[in-house]
């Protein structure tokens, strides 16, 4: 059975919503001014726009404009207007419905962005807190793994430990680019390189711990952002593996 999704709905509600309040107002249309007529059209717009994306809301606005036109402005029943004022209302009515469309999807898409940055912060700070209360350095590791592969969208992610493997694969640099060979990749538009891992030191101190290999999903195409987010757990870990060390090291001295 096929899954109606939130943006087929707010799209079917765009086209038909216009029209079936349209319909209700048309016994009350010749005692009440067109201009709160159309103000209660601008409250579908503003609501699928607000339920929906951009398409949904656009086509409420030329849906609401169009039967507004048809069914309450003079002459009835025909897609013409006759009254300056009418075709004055109707623009407006496409103009609002289409700035509050814009105004909603913008909206949405900063209220996407802070959860998304939100939950950057909760992973860093999760992988902190295991750091301050001396957390095993492998749980460390895999908890930040776990959190690199989600973060970037990663097919595998797996941790080496101690200095670098042979060649020279890409490696994900400290200010969120991504070198390989003698340049700079294009990530914001190529993604992670397919067909090979990318590298990512783990550093405390300045000191080399080990280093993450990134294995690209299909559609790794990580932010700037999560890059560099990617940076901060990475050195998260290269702190749990540094306490981890020294720890060791005033056992084995004691």
């Amino acid at each position: 059975m096929r899954t109606i999704t939130r943006d087929q709905l707010a799209v079917t509600a765009g086209l038909l919503a216009p029209l079936a309040l349209s319909a209700v107002l048309v016994p009350f249309r010749a005692s009440f001014p067109n201009t709160d007529a159309a103000l209660a059209l601008v409250l579908v717009i503003v609501a699928v726009a607000a339920a929906g994306n951009r398409l949904a809301g656009l086509l409420a606005a030329v849906s609401a404009a169009a039967w507004f036109d048809f069914f309450l402005t003079q002459p009835y029943e025909r897609f013409a207007i006759s009254r300056h004022t009418d075709i004055e209302t109707t623009v407006l009515i496409l103009a609002v419905g289409a700035a509050v469309t814009e105004i909603a999807v913008q909206g949405r898409r900063y209220h996407a962005a802070a959860a998304r940055r939100a939950g950057y912060l909760d992973g860093i700070n999760s992988a902190a807190r295991a750091v301050a209360t001396g957390g095993e350095p492998r749980l460390v590791i895999d908890q930040v793994g776990v959190q690199l592969t989600r973060l970037l969208a990663l097919s595998g992610c797996r941790y080496q430990d101690g200095a670098a493997g042979i060649g020279s694969p890409p490696r994900l640099l400290r200010d969120g680019q991504v070198a390989f060979g003698e340049s700079i990749w294009d990530t914001e538009r190529e993604g992670l390189p397919a067909g090979t891992d990318t590298e990512l030191l783990v550093e405390a101190g300045g000191l080399l711990q080990g280093r993450f290999l990134l294995t690209p999903g299909p559609s790794t195409h990580a932010t700037l952002e999560q890059r560099l987010v990617a940076v901060a757990l990475a050195d998260q870990a290269g702190a749990a593996l540094a306490s981890g060390r020294l720890a060791r090291g005033l056992d084995a001295v004691q």
